[in-house]
């Protein structure tokens, strides 16, 4: 079946979060070729023009729970890519996803990466109908673990050399949130 070129999936008050268009492109190519994005990323930044394109025609018809979703963050009223989030399986296991974010620098610092997430967060839990998200981070990204640990996430575990980051072996933090921690922090507030 294909899926329409342009499906939102959530918003938020600043955020489209929507499949990726074939006119993100150039933008996307620009944003994944700055070697500072990939600096606690497990791909590396060089993505050709070909393989761009691939990418965006997988994504406009992958599933998020069995296939894993690159969601394209828009700020709505420019109509601008800032970015983009990762939802995917989780070790094959039932009902459980990983996340991921990625921002271009221009944007960092604004607050779109903490209401992208919690828009992903929400839709993860209350669309996709999931029990568990986790998102796996290198303890070095600070600016990550604050905004995983402001989100109410909670640090389950962390392994020591547990990935390759390119240039030498890397620890990496694992954290963790559940649809009803989730759902009572957003009911705070609401409150």
């Amino acid at each position: 079946m294909a899926i329409p070129d342009n499906v939102t999936l959530f918003t938020t008050p600043r955020l489209t979060l929507r499949r990726f268009r074939t006119d993100d492109l150039a933008t996307f190519l620009s944003y994944r070729s700055d070697p500072e994005l990939s600096r606690y990323q497990d791909w590396t930044p060089n993505f050709s023009e070909d393989e761009g394109h691939v990418f965006i025609h997988q994504m406009q018809h992958a599933d998020p729970v069995s296939d894993g979703l690159q969601i394209a963050i828009e700020l709505t009223a420019q109509g601008i890519l800032l970015g983009d989030l990762y939802i995917g399986p989780y070790q094959s296991r039932r009902n459980q996803a990983s996340i991921g974010y990625t921002l271009a620098q221009p944007y960092q610092r604004a607050g779109y990466a903490s209401e992208a997430v919690r828009g992903l967060l929400t839709y993860s839990f209350t669309i996709l109908g999931l029990h568990r998200i986790v998102a796996e981070v290198d303890p070095r990204n600070t600016a990550s673990v604050v905004l995983l640990e402001r989100l109410g996430m909670r640090r389950e575990a962390h392994h020591l050399q547990a990935y390759w980051d390119g240039g030498g072996w890397t620890d990496e933090y694992v954290y963790a949130i559940l649809a009803q921690e989730w759902l009572r922090i957003t009911e705070k507030q609401h409150a």
